[in-house]
């Protein structure tokens, strides 16, 4: 797990929406685990109860269910809260190429309600989750912050115009956010499966049932692929940064190393055959390209580095073996 930190949390009051989401659930957890008091909003349409299951009765969590297209459910979730942690979206490339109506009215819609309800309530910060899917066909590697290409996909549209609210929401009402620009993040919790599951949890649960997975294109595709763990780590220091030019500013969350397809799939190999050594020959397929990916992803973390201190602990390896006992454990 993450570093303790439990001075500076105790007793704080956060809301996190998305809560019961992957990496809502572990940040709910990890603030439970260092004596903050959470709120947790979520209408469970990609989150699972199981999720948050552990915590349901503890003292210091309230479970709030409710959308975050609905103001009341919005503001009645950050009522006397200190700071939120905005992971509610609807995630998924290839999601918004099937429904972009919806993943707007969540995403776009949605986050202006929670903008809105934080601005209302006097919260001291908004942190929400960016995504690195706003470099769009920007080819400069590796990605910084302030160098972006056009969207790739409605997704990618949404989670921009999130950055281009927070902007405002500071410039005119004077709230202070900070967006964060996940890259692949990836660890326990995360659902393997359903139509959009993320490739780690995918690949994973389809080794352990002896299946061959299907990578989408020829496997030179990379990927700047980032630990929960890491994650969980740039939340609290966005949140709790009292460096004067930290606030109301974009940051990338990554690892800073770059993984191809076909390296993620051999690292998994490796270490699903310490548990089954069948998954060592199970074969590989080749299947086409997704529309609107991005061929190749790497976060320069150097601002994040300088202004709020980030030093991720978990390269690839590290999170995938960690990752694959936890799958190993859940989903035998």
């Amino acid at each position: 797990m993450t570093h303790e930190i439990t001075d500076e949390l105790q007793g704080i009051k956060v809301l996190v929406t998305g809560g019961a989401g992957f990496i809502g659930s572990n940040l709910c957890e990890f603030l439970l685990n260092n004596n903050a008091i959470v709120h947790c909003l979520d209408n469970f349409a990609t989150g699972h109860r199981e999720n948050i299951s552990s915590f349901l009765n503890h003292p210091n969590f309230t479970l709030f269910t409710g959308d975050i297209r609905n103001l009341t459910d919005c503001k009645n979730a950050v009522s006397s809260m200190d700071y939120v942690l905005h992971q509610a979206a609807l995630g998924s490339v290839p999601r918004s190429i099937n429904d972009p109506i919806t993943t707007n009215e969540v995403n776009v819609s949605g986050f202006l309600n929670m903008l809105t309800a934080t601005r209302d309530e006097g919260v001291k910060r908004f942190v929400y989750a960016a995504s690195s899917s706003t470099y769009g066909d920007s080819t400069t590697l590796p990605k910084e912050e302030d160098i972006i290409g056009k969207p790739l996909s409605p997704y990618a549209i949404t989670k921009y115009v999130n950055e281009l609210y927070a902007n405002i929401f500071h410039k005119v009402y004077g709230v202070d956010t900070i967006g964060l620009r996940y890259f692949n993040v990836f660890g326990r919790k995360q659902d393997p499966n359903g139509a959009y599951a993320a490739v780690i949890p995918k690949f994973v649960k389809q080794l352990i049932d002896h299946q061959s997975p299907v990578i989408n294109g020829d496997g030179s595709f990379s990927r700047d692929f980032t630990y929960i763990d890491n994650v969980i780590e740039m939340n609290v220091k966005a949140m709790l940064s009292i460096h004067p030019d930290a606030a109301n500013n974009v940051y990338n969350v990554a690892y800073g190393e770059r993984t191809t397809l076909i390296e993620l799939l051999g690292i998994l190999k490796e270490e699903l055959a310490q548990y089954d050594t069948a998954i060592k020959d199970i074969e590989i397929q080749f299947g086409p390209e997704r529309v609107g990916d991005v061929p190749h992803s790497l976060a320069s973390i150097d601002k994040a580095k300088s202004l709020l201190g980030y030093a991720p602990v978990f390269d690839i390896k590290k999170g995938l073996q960690a990752s694959v006992d936890w799958y190993w454990e859940h989903l035998k």
